[in-house]
């Protein structure tokens, strides 16, 4: 059950972080600069964003099997039409279809979560969740470096459409909303025969979660944390450290991968830490003050070997994990009856981050251009994205200021 819904998650990151190492081929396909690049690829976060508080929604009305295979086949859709778009219109049609399809996968695992496991789990799997999502970034890495080499980009990403169709079939078959439509006991007593609520009450329920500050709060802190790591690897970094180090895309994209697995790991490990500890804020904010001086660090310090960048980068991923505790914390929070719905809000919020700072940093690239061209491509140089990149580090830098206002839950359901 959840296995298949990681699935889909795991090619929502692929889609994700994708534009990242076919910047060149993209701009040449469609003759664009940074900043039309940087919002064809926020298109997938424009409508992922859009899509995430109905997701909340029909996670607790239609149920997660629906909302995955559903998921599952438009996305597959518009990943074929990325793949054969003829012009940029057609391109930003294709992004706009996967972000808003696979934005029903989070939610989704999250529901599954908390039907077919214990609640002494929640944390611990949303990280393993996260993990599983990182794979798929790590797949659009170096790996569909060396396809889009072989084959092209057009049918590197014509294939994903095709794993995606077949995925849509697999969770339609095989994936049940509670335990006891498979005939086993089910965790929480209140799923057994449950009656889902109607799409009225929940949408009720919104202004009401909206109430609880640390909502609020979490809604604008991971932002800034996963905005980052995503800004940098899913589009950004490669070019970064082509301009930087002077390394080869494949190798560039290698690393950036190195930056999504460390997120992976610090994902389940934060999550276990918490649990342990039976404490969420003074881990969420020693984490993310070392993230905020892992990128202070890459971004500007000068004389940094390959070597050294590999182990910031490691660092600063995995210091970033920690904001999946944001949908524990959140949940934690509110109502259990909200679960889904409070997850789609944070979930809401935490995609803003990308969705905005990847066009951001594409604009001051194109602001501080020194009209360098390849291939009849721009080359911003390292000044320009180090300027970029100084919109990364004031929203985290936000973020750790908002976490000091935060309410500690002690890793108990404090509403009810």
């Amino acid at each position: 059950m959840w296995g298949l819904g990681a699935l889909l998650y795991l090619m929502a990151f692929f889609h994700r972080v994708a534009p990242a190492v076919i910047t060149t081929e993209l701009m040449q396909a469609f003759d664009i600069n940074a900043a039309v690049l940087g919002n064809l690829s926020a298109f997938y976060f424009y409508s992922y964003v859009a899509m995430q508080i109905p997701t909340g929604i029909l996670a607790d009305t239609w149920g997660p099997r629906r909302l995955l295979a559903g998921g599952a086949f438009v996305a597959g859709v518009g990943a074929a039409i990325f793949g054969l778009a003829p012009s940029l219109m057609w391109a930003g049609v294709g992004r706009l279809l996967i972000g808003g399809s696979v934005a029903v996968a989070w939610v989704a695992i999250l529901k599954l979560t908390s039907s077919w496991f214990p609640a002494r789990h929640y944390a611990t799997l949303s990280g393993v969740a996260l993990m599983v999502g990182i794979v798929g970034a790590v797949s659009a890495g170096t790996p569909l470096r060396w396809l889009v080499n072989l084959l092209g980009w057009r049918s590197g990403i014509i294939l994903s459409s095709v794993i995606l169709f077949a995925v849509a079939a697999l969770i339609w078959i095989f994936v049940r909303d509670y335990p006891h439509e498979k005939g086993f006991d089910d965790y929480l007593e209140a799923d057994s025969g449950r009656q889902r609520p109607t799409f009225r009450e929940i949408l009720q329920g919104i202004p009401e979660v909206l109430r609880y500050r640390n909502v609020l709060l979490l809604f604008i802190i991971p932002a800034g944390i996963l905005g980052s790591v995503l800004t940098f690897s899913g589009l950004w970094g490669v070019p970064f450290l082509t301009a930087r180090y002077g390394l080869s895309k494949p190798h560039a994209a290698a690393l950036t991968s190195t930056l999504m697995v460390a997120m992976a790991i610090g994902g389940p490990v934060s999550g276990w830490l918490s649990d342990r500890i039976g404490r969420r804020k003074p881990l969420y904010l020693a984490m993310t003050a070392t993230a905020f001086v892992g990128w202070m660090l890459i971004t500007y310090a000068r004389g940094t070997s390959v070597f050294s960048l590999l182990v910031l980068l490691i660092v600063t991923g995995f210091s970033s994990g920690v904001a999946v505790l944001s949908f524990v914390f959140a949940k934690e929070t509110v109502p259990p009856a909200l679960a889904g719905t409070v997850s789609g809000v944070v979930n809401t919020g935490l995609m803003t981050g990308p969705m905005v700072l990847q066009p951001a940093v594409g604009w001051v690239l194109d602001t501080r251009w020194e009209g360098a061209l390849q291939q009849g491509v721009r080359v911003y140089g390292l000044r320009s994205f180090q300027a970029g990149f100084t919109l990364m580090l004031c929203w985290i830098a936000l973020s750790l200021l908002l976490l000091l206002f935060t309410r500690e839950t002690y890793c108990r359901q404090n509403a009810s």
